[in-house]
């Protein structure tokens, strides 16, 4: 028998490779799911007959608590519910019908005719340009000597060939469609209509600068508000001092819950300075991720910070392959605390029921689960995955508990986030912004257009109207054109 003798710093180095090991195995797996990996972030808690739970009385189980994006290693196809219906649906009942009768080719005179068979098909007629030609006569009065003739009504760009129609189709093409002007000219050009880029550019400008004084007061109408979430993301953007590189900007994207109203606010990078003087007079709930520089605002007085569990989740989710046992124990309380949130969602409870609700179901699974990671930070590795997740949600807990408080509160701030993906997609197809004014008029068209869709308007019939209108729109009375005062208009 061979005996091997171990020192201390021996075992010192094995535990230090096999932590690196184990860290770089996390790494590998969280690759191999962003390349290989489907979108779906659905997780299903095993039962372990040793894991700690809580049985909180829920009317579903915690396996079919509300999904937060997870990518996974398999793909699965759905199988259809059988208690859908899979016939056709119907065509909406707004639709213009067309009725063609086809009868039969004999002599129907001495026939009974029994019933009508009825066939319905989906037409489509391509959009056409049309020209709006104004006459307007001259007539003189010889006694008054004076000239009568009608006014042509205004236009959003003065001496402007384009409609606010035609306007704000451009602008809903290049915002919500994702179709960067260069395809709309190519689209144009296929119908005949030569509108070159530049033109369509200036135009885009002009409106914005139209636009601007809605504009602010749609964000300090934002800034009003008690309760925001708040995100940024990246944008691309031709900077003139930086010669074939791009300047990396940011939108910092908040929404009030309350009014459904999404503000857009462009910054050149992503310091505290932005938010900071953005909300330098907001006075209540901020909720947001982990990134530090939010951290900024916990010692405001006026301003209580609020986290986002979908982050905490991620976190776990990534130490899966690290630590399989604890990574899903935390995922399963998660999942837990999401569905209080969908049960108070489907039984459409008020904020205050909804806060019993949370205090007698989620306060008790929130005060175990911090026990729970307590203990845990203490037997793990430090620099494994599944510490970082640990450790992420300990710095965090204050303002993950924070939703608890209220409820009109969100458990995450997966709402702004939602309001993002219009900017990403937007990335993909027009890759940069031409300036950092172009970043910021940007900015001020995804706050229309996100404000819009969250009061389900459609953008272009809003953009439409209120171009029409703000030429001649008293500015006191601005507020009634923003797009969540628009929708109850009378």
């Amino acid at each position: 028998m061979v005996w091997y003798l171990w020192n201390v710093s021996d075992k010192e180095i094995i535990a230090q490779k096999d932590a690196e090991i184990s860290l770089l195995k996390a790494e590998l797996a969280q690759l191999k799911k962003l390349i290989y990996g489907a979108k779906s972030e659905r997780f299903v808690e095993e039962a372990s007959p040793d894991q700690l739970s809580l049985d909180l009385g829920l009317d579903q189980p915690a396996s079919q608590a509300q999904e937060v994006q997870v990518q996974t290693l398999t793909r699965k196809t759905q199988k259809p519910s059988k208690s859908k219906p899979t016939g056709r649906q119907a065509f909406p009942a707004h639709l213009p019908r067309e009725v063609i009768v086809i009868q039969p080719q004999v002599d129907t005179t001495s026939m009974r005719k029994i019933k009508d068979q009825i066939t319905e098909v989906l037409d489509y007629t391509p959009a056409r340009f049309k020209v709006k030609q104004y006459v307007t006569p001259i007539y003189a009065d010889p006694q008054t000597e004076t000239l009568h003739y009608g006014v042509v009504p205004g236009r959003p760009i003065s001496k402007g060939m384009a409609t606010a129609a035609l306007l704000a189709h451009i602008l809903v093409s290049k915002y919500v469609d994702h179709l960067p002007l260069y395809r709309q000219h190519k689209i144009y050009r296929r119908e005949g209509i030569e509108l070159s880029r530049s033109t369509m550019a200036e135009w885009v400008a002009g409106i914005c600068r139209l636009l601007d004084p809605l504009y602010e007061k749609h964000r300090a109408l934002l800034l009003e508000q008690n309760y925001l979430l708040v995100d940024e993301t990246p944008i691309g953007v031709m900077d003139s001092q930086k010669k074939g590189k791009l300047h990396k900007g940011f939108h910092w994207v908040y929404q009030a819950p309350a009014s459904r109203m999404v503000l857009f606010d462009y910054r050149k990078g992503r310091s505290r300075e932005g938010p900071k003087e953005l909300l330098q007079n907001f006075e209540g709930y901020l909720q947001a991720d982990g990134y530090q520089v939010y951290d900024f605002f916990q010692n405001r007085e006026k301003i209580t910070l609020l986290g986002c569990m979908a982050h905490a989740r991620r976190k776990f989710n990534e130490a899966l392959v690290n630590d399989k046992t604890r990574a899903a124990y935390a995922m399963g309380v998660i999942q837990q605390l999401y569905a209080i949130e969908t049960k108070a969602r489907k039984e459409k409870l008020s904020p205050h029921k909804i806060y019993l609700l949370r205090q007698d179901q989620a306060k008790p699974l929130m005060d175990q689960w911090h026990r729970w990671l307590q203990q845990n930070i203490e037997e793990v590795l430090p620099k494994s995955t599944i510490a970082k997740a640990i450790a992420y949600t300990l710095g965090q807990w204050d303002k993950l508990y924070g939703y608890l408080q209220a409820g009109h509160l969100l458990i995450d701030n997966n709402e702004v986030e939602n309001k993002i993906r219009p900017v990403a997609l937007g990335r993909k197809n027009y890759l940069f912004a031409g300036s950092h004014q172009g970043a910021r008029r940007a900015a001020m068209i995804y706050s229309f257009f996100g404000t819009c869709l969250q009061h389900n308007i459609d953008p272009e019939e809003w953009l439409t109207d209120v171009l029409e209108r703000i030429p001649q729109h008293p500015i006191n009375q601005i507020e009634v054109l923003l797009p969540h005062k628009w929708a109850h208009k009378p």
